[in-house]
């Protein structure tokens, strides 16, 4: 009986083993703290561990942003990212911030939010035009964050470079803060909205957008069919007028070296589950379901399947 028992126990603690293997834990690279990369992994982390089965769970992963998230996937320190449609195009070639690393095998696993580059200042800053930017000390975010994409696209376009104003290297919410204090004159964010970092800084200051001069917008759009423009209203950041900002759809992204059966169950667990993701997370009501067919790069196979079965 004792050799019975020790034969159960064995068995039983393999049994353990083999259950505690197949528990698979995926990380998603997000963003700095203050914009809506990081609120939005980790919504999707809660209701991917809660609804996907099968062992799998999420946690959100702090990065610099969706510029490097594509590149935390290749070198193997997240599983799963969020990017945006521009950036997904140029990883999947080489191009771009991704010349040195050279193509990043990923597909696409869902449409989220889009994203909107917040220019602003303090209202009764003399900083009216992108162009008044020169001269001037600004936040621009933190390395690698998705800013940086947008500025490297804009300044020439502007007959600038990063050269023409002091940039403050920082998270968003460090940004705004020092736009606040006057430690900077200006700041920037690459956000869903409304973006944590900007609603921070309007409960204590008066904000006002930062303007496109006439035909630079229309311009900018012309350049890069991957770019929008997005109308955002006064009561968004109660500022006396309306923004017009260039803005770009944001993807959930993901080797494609990553399990089919994996990505398939998280893209179940997102959309199947979408009331209860947009209940947690005010930016995930932007998501339609139908924008992830229409992808700037090929959808994962596992999400391909999970779409196909639809």
């Amino acid at each position: 009986m004792f050799r019975s028992m020790k034969t159960f126990l064995g068995a039983a603690a393999l049994t353990v083993a083999a259950s505690a293997t197949s528990a698979e834990e995926l990380r998603i690279g997000t963003a700095s703290l203050g914009g809506a990369f990081y609120p939005m992994g980790q919504s999707i982390s809660n209701v991917v561990t809660k609804h996907a089965g099968a062992g799998l769970s999420m946690v959100p992963i702090v990065t610099g942003g969706s510029v490097q998230n594509p590149n935390l996937i290749a070198a193997g320190e997240v599983e799963i990212a969020i990017t945006n449609n521009n950036l997904a195009a140029l990883a999947i070639k080489g191009k771009g911030p991704y010349t040195k690393a050279g193509p990043i095998d990923i597909g696409a696993v869902a449409a989220l939010h889009p994203s909107v580059l917040h220019m602003m200042v303090l209202a009764d800053s003399d900083i009216k035009t992108f162009e008044d930017l020169a001269g001037k000390r600004v936040a621009v975010g933190p390395a690698g964050g998705g800013t940086l994409g947008f500025l490297n696209f804009l300044l020439p376009l502007h007959d600038m470079s990063v050269d023409d104003f002091t940039p403050s290297f920082v998270s968003y919410s460090d940004g705004f803060s020092q736009l606040t204090d006057g430690t900077v004159d200006a700041a920037l964010a690459l956000s869903g909205y409304p973006a944590g970092a900007v609603m921070q800084a309007t409960a204590g200051a008066e904000l006002r957008f930062i303007a496109f001069s006439e035909g630079q917008l229309d311009a900018a759009l012309a350049a890069n069919g991957a770019y929008m423009s997005v109308e955002i209203a006064p009561d968004v950041y109660g500022t006396a007028d309306s923004g017009t900002l260039i803005g770009v759809n944001n993807m959930l992204v993901a080797p494609n070296t990553l399990d089919a059966a994996t990505v398939q169950a998280v893209t179940a667990a997102i959309f199947d589950n979408l009331a209860e993701l947009q209940g947690e997370n005010a930016n995930a009501r932007q998501i339609e379901p139908a924008m992830s067919l229409q992808l700037a790069i090929p959808l994962h196979a596992g999400a391909q399947a999970y779409f196909d079965a639809k």
